[in-house]
């Protein structure tokens, strides 16, 4: 079911996505930072309190330091979108599924289970295969002079792979994924206000801010999904998986904006799909957990 869970939250984060485009003109990255946790905020204490889950947790410094990785890679993610072109900086975003497979198979290294490294390879290679998949499809390009963005934008990556780890962390300590939800909406609310007293806010009583209620809940739901995912399943598996988000982007371009997807982009998408479920059916054949996945 991790799969299915991995799929459903990337099909949410692409349409929030969409909502994030229509926005976005009309607010700044910090408004939308804030009031995409504020919602989530709001949703998840409902569903928390509709399924009676406690939102008091015993783990607070493992939420805290979730919630400065997955809110800084946030908001350095939203920075590579306003300084670079779409493709460039989606790509280097989703290189979070190759610093995920980076740091478990560093992990199995420096415990000294060489074995493990060995049978885990095939796996590693869906994931830079899937990769691959994603540059074919959004093919992205970099500018001189847009190189501190494109460094930001490989930031937002790796802590996004640091924060997803830490989702699996919690999730081995039994913390339920509405409670990780609900600290990780707190964390981007209390940012994003802290930046709005720094810069300011947007007028509220505009037609475009209907955009930020859907962009909230479709956020909540993603963070939700991914966070079951990467609690019940293999870190390695979910990573991947993670990338069938760029195939959902792409098709709502195609349907939405009118972008066209050349044979190649094609060719790009059917990659990621396969190497999804290659690293998937690879995992269900008995691969021991890995370091991480243990905690």
């Amino acid at each position: 079911m991790h799969a299915v869970w991995m799929i459903a939250g990337s099909f949410f984060f692409a349409s929030m996505s969409v909502c994030v485009k229509f926005a976005s003109p009309h607010f700044s990255t910090l408004e939308n930072v804030f009031y995409r946790g504020v919602i989530g905020l709001v949703f998840m204490a409902i569903l928390a309190r509709s399924r009676k889950i406690s939102l008091r947790t015993t783990v607070p410094m493992m939420h805290i330091w979730r919630n400065v990785m997955g809110v800084t890679a946030m908001a350095a993610s939203f920075y590579a979108l306003a300084h670079l072109p779409l493709a460039t900086a989606m790509t280097l975003n989703y290189m979070s599924g190759v610093w995920v497979a980076t740091f478990l198979i560093a992990g199995t290294f420096v415990m000294g289970r060489l074995t493990e490294i060995r049978r885990q390879g095939p796996l590693v290679l869906t994931v830079l295969t899937a990769f691959a998949g994603v540059i074919m499809l959004l093919r992205p390009t970099l500018d001189q002079d847009q190189l501190f963005a494109g460094l930001v934008g490989m930031l937002s990556g790796l802590l996004g792979a640091m924060a997803y780890i830490q989702v699996a962390a919690l999730g081995r300590v039994g913390e339920s994924e509405t409670r990780t939800v609900f600290y990780f909406s707190l964390g981007g609310a209390v940012a994003g206000a802290a930046g709005m007293l720094i810069q300011g806010a947007s007028n509220l009583a505009r037609v475009e801010a209907l955009w930020l209620l859907p962009m909230g809940i479709l956020a909540a739901l993603g963070q939700l999904c991914m966070t079951r995912a990467y609690t019940r399943g293999p870190a390695i598996v979910v990573a991947n998986l993670q990338y069938t988000s760029i195939v959902f982007a792409a098709l709502y371009g195609l349907i939405l904006f009118g972008d066209s997807i050349p044979l190649m982009g094609w060719a790009g998408m059917a990659l990621v799909i396969s190497s999804a479920m290659a690293a998937t059916v690879l995992r269900t054949r008995a691969v021991p957990n890995l370091p991480a996945e243990e905690h």
